[in-house]
C-alpha cells in the first residue's frame, strides 16, 4: 500500500517546466496590467483603468489555474518573482499596443505548450490548455478591437473620450 501512495510526478519534466514558465508569465502580465491601470487612472481614463484592473485580476486567476493544475498533478509549482513592469507610456494608444503585444506573447507560449503536450502524448494537459487557447482568442480580440477604435476615431481629445466610453463594452462573441 505504501508504494501506491508514494508521491510521484504525473507530468513529464518538460511540461512541468513549461507550465512553471507560464505561471511566471501570467504573474508578470498581472503586474504589467496593474501598471497600465495606474497610468490610465492618474490621467483620468477611468474606464480604461477599470479595464486594466480587471485584466490584472484575470491574469492572476490564470496564474492560479496553472499553479493548481501542477499541484493537483502532484508536481512542484514554483511561486515566481516578478520583474519590473513598464510604468510610463507615450499615449493611451501605446498602452493598448503594449497590452496586445503581451497577449500575443502569451498566446504563443500557450501554443508552444500544446505542441509539447502533443509531442509527449500528454492528453490531459492538452485538454487542460484548451480553455486557455480559447481565452487568448478573446484577449487578443479585445485589444485589437480597441486599437481599431484609435484607427477609426483618431487620438484627439474627443476621440479619446469616445474610446474611453467604449472600452468596457468591447466583448468577444464566438457567434460573430
Amino acid at each position: 500500500m505504501k508504494d501506491i501512495l508514494r508521491r510521484h510526478s504525473v507530468l513529464k519534466e518538460e511540461i512541468v517546466n513549461a507550465i512553471n514558465k507560464q505561471i511566471k508569465m501570467e504573474a508578470q502580465s498581472s503586474a504589467a496590467y496593474l501598471a497600465m491601470a495606474a497610468w490610465c487612472d492618474t490621467r483620468g481614463y477611468d474606464n480604461c483603468a477599470a479595464h486594466f484592473f480587471k485584466q490584472s485580476d484575470e491574469e492572476r486567476k490564470h496564474q492560479m489555474k496553472f499553479f493548481r493544475y501542477l499541484t493537483d498533478m502532484e508536481c512542484d509549482a514554483i511561486s515566481p518573482s516578478v520583474g519590473e513592469s513598464q510604468h510610463e507610456f507615450a499615449s493611451l494608444r501605446s498602452v493598448f499596443e503594449t497590452a496586445l503585444e503581451a497577449e500575443i506573447a502569451v498566446t504563443d507560449s500557450i501554443h508552444d505548450m500544446v505542441r509539447v503536450c502533443r509531442k509527449e502524448g500528454d492528453i490531459a494537459t492538452e485538454e487542460f490548455l484548451r480553455w486557455f487557447v480559447q481565452e487568448q482568442i478573446e484577449e487578443e480580440f479585445v485589444a485589437r478591437r480597441t486599437l481599431e477604435l484609435f484607427d477609426v476615431l483618431g487620438e484627439d481629445k474627443i476621440a479619446l473620450g469616445m474610446i474611453e466610453e467604449r472600452v468596457l463594452t468591447i466583448e468577444y462573441s464566438a457567434e460573430g
